[in-house]
């Protein structure tokens, strides 16, 4: 998936997107120097992987996770991090749950190069 291809999900709001970094990532407050801005994607959910990889195999709880944070059953979800490794693991894990995930490898270090928001 390419940052285009996300943007266009996101408009048609066909998609769910997850943010797996550090609440201080997510929050702008820290990140990596090679980022034009720091922050997250507009309308993501937040859900740390140090939070998710403990309930790894708990299929409840990963779903109450999700459903905690907004994201509805069902929904195929997008999982992002900073450079695509966290997201990846995060994706499996929810893949191996049932719900349809994939990665954006780009991740926040691609789509920090688009344009920010206003």
């Amino acid at each position: 998936m390419t940052g285009d291809e996300l943007a266009d999900l996101l408009s048609s709001g066909d998609v769910a997107v997850l943010d797996v970094r550090t609440h201080e990532e997510f929050a702008g407050l820290s990140g990596y120097p090679c980022d034009p801005y720091q922050g997250h994607i507009e309308g993501a959910a937040h859900l740390d992987l140090n939070e998710l990889y403990p309930v790894a195999g708990d299929h409840d709880a990963i779903r109450r996770y999700l459903a905690e944070r907004g994201i509805a059953e069902g929904r195929p979800v997008v999982v992002y991090c900073h450079s695509g490794q966290r997201s990846e693991l995060a994706a499996a894990l929810l893949r191996a749950a049932g719900i349809d995930a994939v990665n954006y490898p780009g991740s926040w270090h691609e789509w920090s190069r688009r344009k920010p928001p206003a």
